[in-house]
């Protein structure tokens, strides 16, 4: 729409997988012209199934609305004219190959900036462009276990696990669009653009936070903790009699709370629970304790009283639960994409709002695989023949 802020700005996008995507689709909420470079075969993470709806994994369907999609053979002679072309009328350039690879396409950074300098070409890898490992492929996966985020995951005698989804493909992604949108205010300024790049390893090392600086400051690697915290107690997940419950009393004033909840003042009592540092020390015995009285209890009942009690508390929810959530519902974290071919889709709604206008107005569905290929050749290129190859 006209009166989003990115409206007018052109995205060359030559991502494929998740963490390029999700940045480029983040630019498109936004209002920029997100133009997807797609080989013949498609984007790999399209045919990433079972299971699959309108021909596209879900994955695909996650983190590419809001975009158009073109069909272009990277390799292929008849193509590299038009690619040239239109990455000359790009405002900013999206790419996550391993390093060189563009380079040796004729479509890397110093190339394409000598002849338009405005350029913002934004580069994203698993490990980053130079260094010893710069040629290393990643996954999410991997990069969880290379950069440390697994050794904190897992129950305390239990297996190294990942999270529950790509989270660090998302991070890397979130990353390389806020660094796109500084070299995008930073043009304003000096009127040029700029390489900016991040990877997949760097954006998980900085989500190590506390357990990073743990290590730092005394040598100590912090190791699994489960749900637990590290130093508060109690504060993880309980399974009550119908479900589980998180449960965060490790405060000395919510500790007493909970523990009147429960009717169970005697356990404060109790030297080895007494205090925070006590009961640290004692986590697993009264763990034993709470275990056993809690599993007695049904979630929402447990619920509404920890709530009037003041204690923190959360059911662990599925994803019908959350998007059945009231609160999800009015904040509108569920939208709903329409495509001329594939019908209605919901999407994911935005996780910011801005005052002065909606930017989930004018959202479109993920594309089809070459969709737009004829449009965005006459939109961008003009209606020169000659555009073709």
């Amino acid at each position: 729409m006209t009166d989003k802020p990115l409206a007018g700005l052109r995205v060359l996008d030559f991502t494929r997988l998740y963490a390029g995507p999700f940045c480029t689709m983040l630019l498109g909420d936004l209002g920029a012209d997100v133009v997807k470079v797609e080989s013949p075969e498609g984007d790999a993470i399209r045919r990433q199934g079972p299971p699959f709806h309108a021909d596209n994994s879900f994955g695909f369907l996650a983190a590419n609305r809001n975009k158009r999609s073109i069909v272009l053979d990277l390799k292929a002679a008849q193509d590299q004219g038009t690619i040239q072309r239109l990455a000359a009328k790009a405002d900013v350039i999206v790419e996550n190959f391993r390093p060189g690879v563009m380079e040796r396409l004729g479509l890397g950074y110093e190339a394409l900036a000598a002849e338009r300098p405005r350029l913002v070409y934004a580069s994203m890898s698993g490990m980053g462009r130079d260094g010893p490992s710069k040629d290393v492929g990643a996954f999410d996966l991997t990069i969880q276990a290379e950069g440390g985020y697994m050794s904190l995951t897992g129950e305390r005698s239990g297996a190294p696990i990942k999270l529950g989804t790509s989270a660090f493909d998302l991070v890397c992604g979130q990353y390389a669009m806020g660094a796109i949108m500084t070299a995008l205010f930073v043009r304003e300024r000096t009127g040029r653009g700029q390489l900016i790049e991040t990877s997949l390893f760097e954006g998980q090392i900085t989500y190590l936070m506390d357990a990073a600086m743990e290590y730092l400051v005394t040598g100590v690697n912090r190791g699994k903790w489960g749900s637990e915290h590290s130093t508060m107690v109690p504060y993880k997940a309980f399974q009550a009699a119908d479900g589980w419950i998180v449960i965060g009393a490790g405060h000395p004033k919510v500790y007493e709370a909970f523990l009147r909840v429960l009717g169970r003042e005697d356990i404060g009592t109790d030297p080895r629970f007494a205090t925070m540092s006590a009961r640290n020390e004692n986590r697993d015995a009264l763990y034993e304790i709470l275990d056993g009285i809690l599993a007695s209890l049904k979630v929402e009942d447990l619920l509404a009283r920890l709530s009037a009690a003041g204690v923190p508390a959360s059911p662990v929810n599925n994803m019908a639960q959350v998007f059945a959530h009231p609160q999800a519902l009015h904040r509108g974290m569920l939208q709903t994409l329409r495509h001329p071919t594939y019908g209605d889709l919901p999407t994911i709604g935005p996780a910011v709002k801005y005052g002065s206008f909606d930017i989930t107005e004018g959202w479109t569905a993920p594309p089809l695989l070459g969709e737009h290929t004829q449009a965005v050749l006459r939109d961008w290129l003009g209606d020169d023949p000659s555009a073709l190859g």
